[in-house]
């Protein structure tokens, strides 16, 4: 990055801590910095050498925008944001129930001073990009905000994609989409390991990728991300303000890539058509479903088998539940190892995502045609966990973290792959499992683990207090986990 290109960064930085200390938040920041800034560069396009036609209604831009100040510009403001909510494809996803959350005129008149001094639309792509992402991720780290449960580490965003290996022509989907962290790094992957033609690099720009959030304010945030990345256009590659669960939109799709929202329970339940349901709680219909359950992860990884197509690829972050919870987890478990190829489970550490105490996984599947019998051979288990631990500040999970998983994982060829653990190396981390194995565990558990874990046999020193308090935390958590899955098996019996 040049010295002035990281000006620019400095500035917009500087400018952030600046809202903050009146009250505005990281994440009002950002929204705000992505309405002025589309704005901004809209602009840019009607000028030389673009000389496009807006795509702004006129008397709504940019150019209104900048010679006003106090009262007069703020309504102004107010009316823009109002105004091209009601828009169609790209524009009403990003101004979507918009609202100007910087009351003082002064400072709003100070921002869109500051973006007006630059020229956006020539800025290079990755400049522009990594201004943005550094804003979410300062987004992610307020934990006020809540922000965090939409933000993945990009580490492992990387060596997911890494591995699943996405090609030219490929379309690629994350139905929980967030920011856009899996849809960018698969844009990434695609462009850096490829050498593209004229159509190829139209159809990544702008067929290639589909998303979902049900929230607006991150729906808006991915669209912009993504455009500010050099991808999409007017035609908007995703939909805010949806639930990915509500319904089966009919498209398939070759890659699936996700890390569906946390959080166990969910106010709606998703009815199979058989078993029984509470009918005073809110029901979606899925008969493309294998068994009916509240449980919004095992849901999830019901909604990417269908939106696969045959031989499609998945790599889907799921919480230990999925793993172990019985009654419709059980179904689920044992009907996707019947009619996908699960070849592979990364088990990851503690102190990764922004919600504490997460306990978490990563699944890698293909969905096959169906068959009698069934198409997981065998599971390959990558244990990142017992005896590791990280922090979000201090020792956040690295890249480097992944690359022994990412060698074992052998992407060139899958099926060609050797264990670390043995016997001899009792401490190998890649160890693998049969199907017959797997359908010998009680309820087909796949929360598997055969390492010691090395705090427990140290008897003669406690561990670092934070590590204590956080076991302790993720320990109940899991606790109550259980004790929902055991009511509920209750339940259905």
């Amino acid at each position: 990055m040049t010295n002035e290109t990281s000006a620019i960064v400095q500035r917009v930085w500087n400018y952030c801590d600046v809202l903050r200390d009146e009250g505005v938040s990281y994440g009002d920041y950002v929204e705000q910095l992505t309405y002025l800034l589309f704005l901004k560069m809209a602009d840019e396009q009607t000028k030389p050498p673009f000389n496009k036609p807006s795509i702004i209604p006129k008397g709504y831009d940019w150019r209104g925008l900048v010679g006003k100040d106090g009262d007069t510009l703020e309504v102004y403001y107010r009316h823009i944001l109002e105004t091209l909510g009601k828009e169609r494809g790209m524009l009403g996803v990003i101004f979507r129930k918009s609202q100007n959350k910087i009351q003082d005129p002064a400072k709003l008149k100070r921002l869109i001073e500051l973006i007006n001094a630059e020229t956006w639309v020539g800025m290079d792509i990755d400049v522009k990009g990594e201004i943005y992402e550094g804003l979410l991720q300062k987004n992610a780290e307020d934990v006020k905000s809540g922000a965090g449960q939409y933000f993945t580490p990009r580490a492992l965003i990387k060596a997911m994609v890494e591995v699943t290996k996405p090609e030219p022509g490929m379309t690629i989907c994350d139905p929980a989409c967030g920011t856009g962290g899996f849809l960018l790094s698969a844009h990434d992957y695609i462009s850096k390991n490829y050498q593209l033609d004229k159509e190829q690099k139209k159809f990544l720009k702008f067929n290639t990728f589909k998303g979902k959030d049900i929230v607006d304010n991150v729906a808006r945030l991915c669209v912009m991300n993504l455009y500010l990345h050099g991808i999409g256009g007017e035609e908007c590659p995703i939909e805010g303000g949806k639930d990915s669960l509500a319904s089966d939109s009919g498209e398939r799709f070759d890659m699936v890539l996700t890390n569906p929202p946390f959080g166990k329970k969910s106010s709606i339940t998703i009815f199979n058509g058989e078993g029984k349901t509470d009918r005073e709680s809110l029901i979606y219909e899925r008969p493309d479903f294998w068994a009916t359950s509240s449980n919004k992860q095992l849901n999830f990884l019901q909604h990417v088998k269908t939106i696969l197509k045959i031989n499609g690829r998945c790599g889907i972050v799921i919480p230990d539940n999925v793993l172990f919870e019985g009654g419709a987890g059980e179904t689920v478990r044992r009907k996707l190892l019947h009619e996908c190829d699960v070849h592979t489970l990364l088990r990851l550490p503690t102190g990764v995502f922004y919600k504490p105490g997460v306990k978490a996984n990563v699944l890698f599947f293909e969905r096959k045609p169906a068959s009698e019998k069934p198409w997981t051979q065998k599971l390959w288990i990558y244990d990142l966990r017992t005896n590791k631990h990280f922090t979000l500040k201090t020792n956040p999970l690295k890249y480097e973290d992944l690359k022994e998983f990412i060698q074992c994982y052998n992407p060139q060829n899958r099926h060609n792959r050797k264990p670390t653990w043995s016997e001899d190396n009792p401490n190998g981390r890649w160890h693998s499992y049969s199907y017959d194995e797997l359908m010998k565990r009680d309820k087909v558990n796949l929360d598997i683990f055969w390492l010691k874990d090395e705090s427990l046999e140290d008897s003669e020193s406690l561990p670092d207090p934070d590590l204590l308090a956080r076991d302790i935390a993720e320990n109940l958590e899991s606790a109550l986990e259980q004790f929902s899955s055991i009511h509920e098996d209750l339940e259905e019996k």
